[in-house]
């Protein structure tokens, strides 16, 4: 099999082929996501997770559509942690 060209996009992942390595990026499939969910004028903000923390129901806390944080969290899986 011949490699006539690299490979530019897989699955939504930018691929860029350069003298230190290759590298990937997924922010076109992010700002999609983003704009899906009207998200795209947020602030960019750092979460830190802590691990074995028992979440506890608030049902004193806002409402939100369980539909659409559903389908927002799926699309947000397929997303690979980045620096």
């Amino acid at each position: 099999m011949m490699n006539i060209c690299h490979m530019t996009y897989y699955l939504g992942i930018k691929i860029k082929h350069g003298e230190d390595g290759i590298f990937i990026s997924q922010k076109k499939f992010a700002k999609k996501i983003l704009k899906m969910f009207k998200m795209e004028d947020c602030a960019k903000v750092n979460t830190r997770v802590r691990y074995r923390v028992k979440m506890l129901k608030n049902d004193e806390g806002e409402k939100i559509n369980s539909t659409i944080f559903k389908s927002l969290v799926r699309s947000l899986r397929y997303l690979t942690y980045t620096r």
